[in-house]
């Protein structure tokens, strides 16, 4: 800019900063560079004397792409434009006008372009139609945009008003990316679907578009399928596909798919930064890989808070604590500041390990030496630190004086400490606020219930399952993934519907017979049920988790290595099992529970009991 000034002052010198061309390039330079400034535009656009089209659409780019305040700027300079009637706009000027209602929600006013776009003639404009139906999608009009849709690609898709069969290809795959985008956005998951399975041609996007919005919204199997399928088609998966991708695998633990990425990206030369080393990181971290994970972040040329933490929080979940304070300590030595999510992952670290001082220091460092303030998800990391530990009482404390109020998550962390614990009453008292925070979450529900079973109050549980009845309120079922050969195999508790059920069976009474020998009997109390031991001892002995073992233990060579994924906590009978399995078999075996990771080896578990 500073450059520029003295060209301008040149120009005004010679008495040429009138020509149009060289006023023209001034304020395109102000106004859409790197360095732009647009106050310095907006100065040079009003001495313009005659501001022709193309200083017209400029300006109103500049606008649109700046942020809400800037872009009714676009509207009010289009306004001017429109009603002093000395220049009319061109089908550039709309996308930016468009764009600027879009990123403000005005429906109204984008619905008054639309009809200034009909009047000017460029209804059949691609460019333009593309961020027409882009406007009404953005401002949640979904049933205009489906219209103006199928009128362009139906009634003028055979190209007889559109100009050029290439740009009309291009434009149509604009426009059906924008509806599926739209449909993504507001959860409609199958209308987006049939949209991408009937688009005559597909872009990255396209694909990108489908995967991101499975991931995010929690259909991990879904966007896994679909990179399956854009493998199998001609567009190559890019930089967007991976980092959308990745998210899913970690999640269902795929740890084959998710070194076929890794490795597709150094193949293909897609820069790992930042953004995908962290992804990639994360991946291996929660498919438990933390060596591979270590791996990727040593080779990354450039560490920021965000690789730091996901490193920090791959350590966390493993339950290698001093693994990760060491990382913090690197990460400061390097001079790079510690944001709220990395010290989400050592407050997490603190608690697998039962490091209740170094947690209260770690809490107390982030508010007086780094000034962040604690958010919800910080004291619910403190909650379960203190919880763990036994410090029910300074755990509630704590609840009592945070600065908000509370959520089910912080309540739900303290009484899983109190049925750890076995204190009754405090959980009967942190459940009941529990039911009132979130009447239909079954957690507080379970969650007492469960310490009545303990304790054997069979009348208690009675009287809440019947409550669940009534209110339908129903529990979350037990289920685990295992990946073999790249194929995500899942399993419910008591599941006999795998192709290699009898097989499984087989093995699980095999099992059982091998922990016998070995003087194990099944821990009983973890069945929250009343029925009989012989019951309670079957029931235990289908629990998803252990079905996913015989399943991996009979299709894999011996000594290779079981990773397994279960959505809900693992129950002790399970942890005490799996480590006798992990000795009798000779395997390691690795468990990702809601909480943390669990490595079973000879006979051992990481967690080393603390968990």
């Amino acid at each position: 800019m500073r450059h520029l000034t003295q060209v301008h002052a040149h120009f005004i010198k010679i008495a040429q900063i009138h020509d149009p061309l060289a006023a023209a390039e001034i304020l395109r330079f102000c106004s859409l560079s790197d360095r732009r400034d647009l106050d310095y535009a907006r100065k040079v656009f009003n001495q313009m004397r005659e501001p022709n089209c193309f200083s017209y659409n400029t300006l109103i780019r500049a606008f649109s792409e700046s942020n809400d305040d800037e872009a009714l700027h676009a509207l009010l300079l289009f306004y001017q434009m429109i009603c002093d009637g000395f220049v009319l706009p061109n089908k550039y000027t709309f996308p930016s006008v468009l764009k600027a209602c879009a990123k403000m929600g005005r429906l109204l006013e984008g619905k008054q372009v639309h009809g200034l776009i009909v009047k000017f003639g460029f209804v059949y404009d691609e460019f333009v139609v593309s961020n027409l139906v882009r406007m009404f999608v953005m401002c949640g009009e979904m049933d205009d945009a489906h219209v103006l849709f199928y009128k362009n690609i139906v009634e003028f898709g055979n190209g007889s008003k559109l100009v050029g069969d290439k740009r009309r290809q291009e434009g149509n795959i604009v426009l059906w990316n924008v509806m599926i985008d739209g449909y993504v956005e507001i959860g409609k998951f199958r209308a987006s679907r049939d949209l991408f399975d009937k688009m005559p041609q597909r872009s990255a996007v396209s694909w990108n578009v489908m995967i991101s919005g499975y991931a995010q919204n929690g259909k991990f199997r879904e966007a896994i399928e679909m990179f399956h399928e854009m493998q199998m088609g001609d567009v190559r998966p890019n930089y967007v596909t991976l980092v959308s991708v990745l998210p899913a695998i970690s999640r269902l633990g795929a740890l084959e798919l998710g070194k076929w990425v890794h490795l597709y990206a150094e193949k293909n030369e897609i820069e790992i930064d930042d953004v995908l080393g962290s992804a990639l990181i994360d991946m291996y971290s929660k498919c438990g890989s933390i060596e591979k994970a270590v791996q990727v972040f040593e080779r990354i040329p450039k560490l920021n808070t965000i690789t730091w933490s996901a490193m920090i929080g791959g350590f966390a979940m493993h339950g290698q604590a001093k693994d990760a304070l060491d990382c913090f300590t690197r990460m400061e030595k390097a001079g790079v500041k510690a944001s709220d999510v990395v010290y989400i992952g050592i407050l997490s670290a603190c608690s697998h390990a039962g490091l209740v001082e170094d947690g209260r220091f770690f809490f107390n460092h982030m508010v007086n030496v780094d000034g962040l303030e604690p958010r919800m998800v910080h004291y619910g990391c403190m909650v379960d630190l203190l919880g763990r530990a036994g410090l029910l009482e300074e755990a509630e404390e704590l609840i009592s004086n945070m600065p908000f109020q509370p959520d089910d998550v912080i309540w739900k962390a303290l009484l899983g400490a109190c049925k750890m614990h076995d204190n009754i009453g405090m959980g009967k008292r942190v459940a009941k606020v529990l039911m009132d925070l979130a009447p239909q979450d079954s957690g507080a529900y379970v969650g007492l219930s469960n310490m009545y079973a303990s304790s054997g109050n069979w009348e208690g549980v009675a009287e809440l399952r019947l409550k669940m009845k009534q209110m339908d309120i129903r529990k979350d079922p037990g289920c685990s993934w295992i990946e073999l050969d790249g194929m995500i195999h899942e399993f419910l508790v008591e599941d006999d519907s795998h192709p290699k059920a009898k097989e499984i069976h087989s093995m699980l009474e095999e099992i059982s017979e091998e922990l016998k020998l070995l003087g194990y009997r099944p821990k009983t109390t973890q069945v929250l049920l009343n029925m009989d031991e012989e019951a309670k001892e079957s029931t235990l002995h289908y629990h998803s988790e252990k079905i996913a073992i015989a399943f991996g233990l009979i299709s894999t060579n011996p000594e290779t290595t079981l990773r397994i994924v279960k959505n809900l906590r693992m129950c002790e009978d399970c942890h005490s099992s799996i480590k006798l399995i992990s000795k009798v078999y000779k395997r390691r075996i690795i468990v990702r529970d809601r909480k943390r990771f669990h490595h079973f080896e000879n006979g051992s578990c990481s967690c080393m009991d603390y968990w």
